[in-house]
Order: structure tokens, then C-alpha cells, then sequence
């Protein structure tokens, strides 16, 4: 009978320890960094989670329109018993023009666009460019000033009946 050379066994076992190490991408858990980006073609997601408040800004991004305007699209919900106030949305300077509901109270989210729409918000005339991204502050009564950056997409498919 022949015995394995220390070469080959040495060989299997480097082998066998690379491949753990190397695909242990799990390693790092739930909070990995590549775990915790939500930049997503369908808008961005941030959260405000400080002195008691749960606020959470859901699928936000801007559309551009014929006229070079930008209108916000995405939702945001409040958590906490306490309601809060959209002051202001903001990208580059600009400020937006909000209509309709700017109180956030608990779970009755404000809506940009759509159907079930409760808010508006555009930034007139801003040139905006699909397929750029720029960062848009929301500033709130009591979670105060929340940056995300936003993709800017253009007026079709799911988008298309949006209006400045």
C-alpha cells in the first residue's frame, strides 16, 4: 500500500483552509458594510432614530419633467406618538414648493405622487438630468435635517403620470 506524499497532503489541507477563509463572507454578520447599503434604483431609504423618534423616508428619488422641474417621489412615516412636521426639502440650494399635508403623525405616512398621494413637493426649473444623483435634505420640527442622496429618473414607466 502507498502512503500520500507530505506534499500532497500539505496541498490539501492550504487548499482546504483557503476555501473556509476565503468564502466566509459571512464573517462579518448582520452589519457588514456591504449588508447595510439600501441604494436602490427605486429610491433611497434613510432613518432618523435619535431622542425618541422613529422616522423613516422610503423610496425617495426625483423625476425629472419636460420643463427641467424635479418632483419628489417616496414616502416617509413616523413611528413615535409625538407627531413631527416636514419643514422644508432642499437639493442643491433650491428649495422645494411642499403642497398638501406637512404633519407626520403616528403611522399616517406623507406620500409623494401617486394614487394614494397626500403631499407634493417640486423643485421648479432646476434642470434636473435623469440618471444623476444629488443629495436632497429633508429638514423636520423634531428629527431635524436628514441628507440622502437620490437618483434623478426620467418620466416613464412607472413615472410617467408624474407632474410638476
Amino acid at each position: 500500500m502507498r502512503r500520500p506524499s507530505v506534499k500532497k497532503i500539505t496541498l490539501a489541507l492550504t487548499i482546504s483552509s483557503l476555501a473556509l477563509t476565503l468564502t466566509a463572507c459571512s464573517g462579518a454578520g448582520p452589519n457588514a458594510s456591504t449588508r447595510l447599503i439600501k441604494q436602490v434604483t427605486d429610491g433611497v431609504e434613510a432613518k432618523v432614530l435619535t431622542d425618541g423618534n422613529d422616522l423613516r423616508i422610503v423610496n425617495t428619488l426625483l423625476v425629472a419633467t419636460e420643463d427641467g422641474s424635479a418632483v419628489v417621489v417616496g414616502t416617509m412615516v413616523n413611528s413615535t406618538a409625538t407627531p413631527d412636521t416636514l419643514l422644508g426639502i432642499y437639493a442643491g440650494g433650491t428649495q422645494a414648493k411642499i403642497s398638501g399635508t406637512t404633519t407626520l403623525d403616528q403611522n399616517k405616512p406623507l406620500i409623494f405622487e401617486g394614487e394614494s398621494a397626500t403631499t407634493k413637493a417640486v423643485f421648479a426649473g432646476v434642470g434636473a438630468t435623469p440618471g444623476k444623483h444629488v443629495t436632497v435634505t429633508f429638514a423636520f420640527a423634531r428629527a431635524g435635517k436628514v441628507s440622502v442622496d437620490v437618483i434623478i429618473r426620467d418620466k416613464r414607466d412607472d413615472y410617467a403620470n408624474v407632474t410638476a
